[in-house]
């Protein structure tokens, strides 16, 4: 195994002081205290030595280490140590002439703060840091990681060990990776058995009626839902189980190690793994299988959902249509009716010649036509089930082999229906058409009972069969959705217990996570502060209403009345500071573009690879560029292999062990932090308000995630959900279906935040919020903002009697129509926080949980609970934003700076039409960070420049007000060169000495070829 994982520079830069100190750092560790000043001109004479000792004293708790050569110390730190101490900063040159006084000093540093160096092997904590780097390599196993690990442990207030130099620790945790690849290969070993070790060895093969190795086979995920595609991965299914993947326990293994060893699974190629060692191919080739086996069966079950929904969808359409039929027949009819009545109610006609002039002049044939069959009696659902039926040969085609082949367990609750089930599987496995006498059909919504008792008063066996099939198979997929049935071996489809934190964890925990939130622990002390919050909102509220005036008003019926925004008066300003400040900013190609900000934040570094080695040089970052530009511009590895001169091997090599989920985070998260430090970023917000909107692109071929919605595409697309914060950079990426409501995933990112923005409000359009959202932000101590469509019409609720609130507030009282359940709220109150902790803590994504909340069409107790809970927030809400015109305009304006950046990426995603080509969910959401990355460099880069013009700016014309500051923008295209060929001059750019010139204000703006 290497020892060498970081290259030459890396070690010279791990070795060296850091490029700069901040504030913070200064204060906290180059402030010497009294003894410590009195103890330095103690223990060494002359100014150099003092300043040097001085030095050494304060960086070795900062770093850990001290770096040898002292002189380079930041000037910063050597001002500050240099005033405590008395001496003259320019002494540092003359320190440490001789390498013995050096170490002697630092010798003398350790002993007073009770470290020790890294050569005492007798010591302890030195010891064990061997066994410290083993366990953490089991879990882990990236080199970077462990260094990092490594000199946070031996800093640690129980260690503290002096950093040994680079090398020496890079050899400590090469021994320690090889310690524990065979630590995990004995763990698993057992698991290994003769049998096992030959089909693991033989997923690696090709068979002569395959074209791929079943390996390969196994990580071809599925592109559609028919049934051809769902028989493909019950085959899936099958194969593993028959090589008993579905019965092997992994969890004697870190799951972080096991998710990294599948992924080596999925990128090194079949003869790489054939030739690894067994202590390394075998713990990789069974990660990987359980592994596949976990997905196909989320993958499975996702079809059968899409299969089922794309039938009744169909249906659904075919209703609409017949009703809108039906509705142009009622209109003959009651123009007939007119003609009938017309004749009947002339009293000049004689009874006994109604019916002949009825023939005669309405028609016989044309009444007739008029009339309704007798069997065509309405149902509850207008037909729609009926309508389902009419595609039953299709449902055949895939259902069968679902129901045969997947177990599902579930709630009490769902007991009937898993009963139904089991039924199923029995008839289709014996062929049997009549369904028992005993099949039970209590879960059936109220909205079909009628099929099945129209079908059984008709004596209609194989309608009635038909109508309970389809019920159980929807009853099936709703279940599924909600959480009441689940399926064993799933990771998406798990039982919703295993999302949960552990009630006994969740006991310990409760206390510290209420004071982390500012939760109330009880219900009573929550619905007091609510009911005082209500009582605020309503006394803000009622004067507006009671003028009758304004944009906020109470119709005589009690209909409330909204006026539309207008437009924000800009201050006159800034418009010609903008195009001031855009006309300095420097022409750049987007890949120079690249190459600075990776020089300013170091993103380059996060994009390791999936084996964990970081060793890397200009060529490397070339190649990570373009890679990145080929899927944020949509190119593709071929046509930017043509664009930027590199092959198509060594791109697509690049792209698939660099540009990961994981990584590509870590890589964005690194650009916004440094962005969110820059000065004019302040300007625009301070990174606690974020917004987040859906951004529709068109989909090119079949993909499980591509949605049709008429109103966005031709055929089907995707959605890109982003989450911008108020200094406009993009801190949340995902990838979800067109047809999702947005609610569902808009905590995702907010909870999932890595970055250092210090989110706290979050504000969305009308489809990012609901009830049980509402309750969910505020139980994990965040505030939700949405801009509602139609706020005037939603219910409003209330917490006392309302013959109290009208007499205290006789306008804004009518709002309140709605009541709220104080006693549910108060009986479900320690569940409610225990779903918010898990998500806070991670136990489960957000939309996983939430989505299975709404998905429930009858809700537990907890649900109804959060959805009463979140009615109380939303009316807080919805009254502050009726009396407060700032706070809407805050939202409005936060909202506008993520549509900006749509703007922005559909710029960016120009090749093909815009149009998404990767077919496969991971693939995309790949494709979307890399947008966002490049996103973000550029809203990076304009602010550095945007800062540097406006410096310019206010010498030739004076300053300008922070409330104009305010208005201006970082997502700005006009000046980057996105198109043409694609170089990347990494020496270039890096040579260059400060920031880049600004234009002359009155440069002309050259025309590209």
């Amino acid at each position: 195994m290497a020892t060498q994982f970081f290259s030459a520079s890396e070690i010279r830069e791990l070795e060296s002081w850091p490029a700069e100190v901040g504030r913070d750092e200064l204060v906290q560790y180059f402030q010497l205290a009294v003894e410590d000043v009195e103890w330095v001109h103690r223990t060494t004479r002359g100014a150099p030595n003092k300043l040097g000792l001085g030095l050494q004293l304060a960086t070795l708790p900062w770093l850990g280490f001290v770096p040898s050569d002292v002189r380079a110390a930041p000037p910063p730190a050597v001002a500050r140590v240099a005033t405590q101490l008395g001496v003259e900063a320019g002494a540092l040159v003359h320190y440490g002439r001789r390498e013995q006084t050096r170490s002697d000093h630092l010798r003398l540093v350790a002993q007073r703060l009770g470290w020790h160096a890294a050569e005492d092997d007798d010591r302890a904590g030195w010891k064990t840091l061997r066994e410290f780097l083993v366990d953490r390599a089991i879990e882990h196993d990236v080199p970077s990681v462990l260094f990092r690990l490594a000199t946070e442990h031996l800093a640690s207030r129980d260690v503290r060990i002096v950093r040994p130099g680079v090398v020496s620790l890079m050899e400590e945790i090469a021994s320690a990776r090889e310690v524990a690849e065979r630590e995990v290969f004995a763990r698993i070993e057992p698991l290994l058995t003769e049998r096992r070790i030959t089909d693991l060895d033989g997923v690696l093969e090709v068979e002569p009626e395959m074209p791929v190795s079943r390996l390969t086979w196994l990580h071809r995920g599925a592109t559609s839902y028919s049934p051809s595609a769902i028989r493909a991965e019950v085959d899936k299914v099958l194969f593993l189980r028959g090589l008993d993947i579905d019965a092997v326990n992994l969890s004697v293994i870190p799951e972080a190690r096991r998710r990294r060893l599948a992924g080596l699974g999925r990128r090194l190629r079949n003869q790489a793994l054939r030739g690894r060692r067994a202590e390394s191919k075998y713990p990789i080739l069974l990660s990987t299988v359980v592994e596949c086996y976990v997905e196909v069966l989320d993958e499975l079950v996702q079809m059968f959902d899409q299969a089922l929904s794309g039938i009744e969808n169909r249906a659904k359409t075919k209703v609409k249509e017949k009703l809108a039929a039906r509705g142009r027949e009622s209109v003959d009819k009651l123009e007939l009716l007119e003609e009938i009545l017309a004749i009947a109610t002339d009293t000049a006609i004689p009874a006994d010649q109604v019916g002949g002039l009825l023939r005669d002049r309405v028609g016989l044939e044309r009444m007739r036509s008029a009339r309704r069959n007798p069997k065509d009696r309405p149902y509850q659902d207008h037909g729609h089930l009926d309508t389902v039926e009419d595609s039953f040969t299709y449902l055949r085609q895939f259902a069968p082999l679902v129901i045969r082949h997947l177990e599902f367990a579930g709630s009490i609750d769902a007991k009937p229906l898993l009963a139904a089930v089991e039924i199923l599987r029995g008839l289709y496995a014996k062929g049997t058409r009549n369904v028992p006498d005993r099949a039970p059909c209590s879960f059936v919504p109220s909205r079909w009972q009628g099929y099945l008792a129209r079908a059984r008063a008709d004596a209609d066996p194989v309608r009635y069969r038909h109508f309970w099939e389809l019920c159980t198979l929807l009853g099936l997929r709703d279940g599924l959705r909600s959480g009441d049935v689940w399926v064993p071996g799933s990771r998406r489809y798990a039982n919703p217990v295993a999302f949960l934190m552990p009630a006994e964890k969740w006991a310990v925990s409760k206390v510290e996570y209420c004071a982390l939130v500012g939760a109330a622990p009880s219900a009573e002390h929550a619905l007091e502060e609510a009911e005082q919050q209500l009582e605020t909102a309503l006394l803000a509220v009622e004067p507006l209403l009671a003028s009758g005036e304004g944009p906020v008003r109470l119709s005589e019926q009690g209909q409330l009345s909204i006026n539309r925004l207008t437009a924000e008066q800009l201050p006159d300003q800034v418009e010609q500071v903008k195009l001031g400040l855009v006309e300095l900013l420097p022409r750049i190609p987007i890949t120079e573009l690249l190459i600075e900000v990776d020089r300013w934040t170091g993103f380059s570094d996060k994009l390791v690879h999936a084996s964990g080695k970081t060793a890397r040089d200009n060529r490397l970052r070339q190649q990570l560029y373009a890679a990145i530009l080929a899927q944020a511009c949509n190119f593709g590895t071929t046509a930017m292999a043509e664009a930027c001169g590199l092959t198509y091997d060594i791109l697509a090599w690049t792209g698939q062990w660099y540009l990961r989920e994981e990584t590509l985070r870590e890589a964005n998260a690194a650009v916004v932090n440094h962005h969110h430090t820059l000065p004019m970023a302040q300007a625009w917000g301070g990174g606690t308000m974020s917004s987040s909107d859906g951004q529709r692109f068109p989909m090119k071929g079949k993909s499980l995630t591509a949605r049709a919605l008429s109103r966005y595409f031709v055929d089907e697309g995707i959605s890109q959900y982003t989450h911008v914060s108020d200094q406009h950079s993009t801190y949340g990426t995902k990838i979800i279906p067109v047809s999702d409501r947005e609610a569902v995933h808009v905590l995702d990112e907010i909870l999932g935040n890595a970055t250092t923005l210090p989110i706290s409000e979050h504000a969305t359009d009308t489809a990012g919020q609901t009830l049980t959202v509402f309750s969910l932000f505020k139980l994990t101590g965040l505030v939700l903002s949405p801009r509602i469509r139609d706020l005037g019409g939603i219910t409003l609720h209330r917490l006392g009697s309302k013959r109290d609130l009208l007499g205290r507030f006789p306008n804004a009282g009518k709002l309140l129509t709605g009541t709220i359940d104080t006693k549910l709220i108060g009986e479900q109150w320690n569940e409610m926080l225990r779903v918010a902790a898990s998500l806070k803590y991670g136990h489960a994504t957000a939309s996983l949980v939430v989505g299975k909340l709404h998905a429930a069409s009858r809700r537990s107790a907890v649900a109804q609970a959060l959805v009463e809970y979140g009615a109380i927030q939303r009316t807080l809400y919805s009254l502050r934003y009726l009396a407060d015109e700032a706070y809407r305009r805050r939202i409005t304006r936060q909202l506008n700076k993520g549509e900006s950046l749509h703007s922005l990426r559909r710029d960016l995603f120009f090749a093909h039409e815009g149009s998404v080509r990767r077919r496969h969910l991971d693939q995309q959401t790949d494709q979307a960070l890399c947008l966002s990355l490049v996103v973000n460099a550029i809203i990076t880069w304009n602010t550095v420049y945007l800062e540097l013009a406006l410096a310019e700016y206010v010498r030739a014309h004076g300053p300008v007000p922070p409330e104009v500051l305010a208005h201006l923008s970082p997502a700005l295209m006009e000046h980057v060169n996105q198109y043409g060929t694609y170089t990347f001059p990494i020496e270039k750019v890096l040579a260059r000495q400060g920031l880049r010139p600004l234009r002359a204000p009155d440069a002309m703006i050259p025309v590209l070829d």
